[in-house]
């Protein structure tokens, strides 16, 4: 049985084998690690196991718009703790990703020991955070509720949200997950409901609430 399970989510090959390593070196060679490139590929990987002892997210995922990715694992998997990863280290993204649920921000910038002492921080139960989460940054309402809603949706509802957000129609999103086109409106339904939108539109503005930086 392995000491820990982590799950490692960023779609740069060369970062997931450069974080292996350090994880590897920092806790021990009974580390299980395994790798997703992409939003969907992670979804499958907690669908087949929900009980990682951590993941670590790449902000800006294929299939994620902004933090979008970090609000779907705290709604769906609320007992899994996450640490984003980026490489845009400003305040703002910093401190959005502790609003948004998260329990660490490793820059990628950080030298090996400050990646594994951040990750076994939170694998102990506690948080990590750079310096920059203590700049006074505030989080916008609009945002907190686009967070609340977004955490409400399922992974379906959310792939569904996000190509409606692309401009596809409905018979082509029918087509690309393969299911009718009557599923396709229940699932827009559900999720303009659950996001308290009444246009396609509306809906897009919201997912945007969810971008690293804030546009002014």
């Amino acid at each position: 049985m392995a000491a820990y399970e982590i799950l490692i989510a960023d779609d740069h090959p060369l970062f997931r084998s450069a974080l292996h390593q350090a994880l590897t070196l920092g806790l021990g060679p009974d580390v299980r690690l395994v790798e997703a490139a992409s939003i969907a590929e992670l979804e499958s990987r907690l669908a087949e196991k929900a009980d990682w002892d951590l993941v670590l997210l790449d902000l800006n995922m294929p299939g994620a718009y902004g933090f979008s990715g970090l609000v779907l694992l705290r709604g769906q998997y609320p007992q899994i703790p996450v640490v984003m990863i980026s490489a845009q280290e400003e305040a703002a993204v910093v401190v959005r990703s502790r609003e948004f649920g998260a329990s660490g921000f490793i820059p990628k910038s950080s030298p090996l020991e400050v990646i594994q002492s951040a990750v076994r921080a939170v694998l102990d139960g506690d948080v990590w955070w750079p310096p920059q989460v203590e700049e006074n940054v505030a989080v916008s309402a609009e945002a907190k509720a686009a967070s609340a809603g977004l955490a409400s949706l399922t992974p379906q509802q959310f792939r569904v949200l996000t190509m409606v957000c692309e401009g596809l129609l409905n018979k082509q999103i029918a087509f690309e997950l393969s299911v009718s086109e009557a599923t396709v409106k229940a699932h827009v339904t559900a999720i303009f409901r659950k996001l308290g939108v009444r246009t396609r539109t509306q809906a897009a503005l919201l997912l945007q609430q969810m971008e690293s930086i804030p546009s002014a």
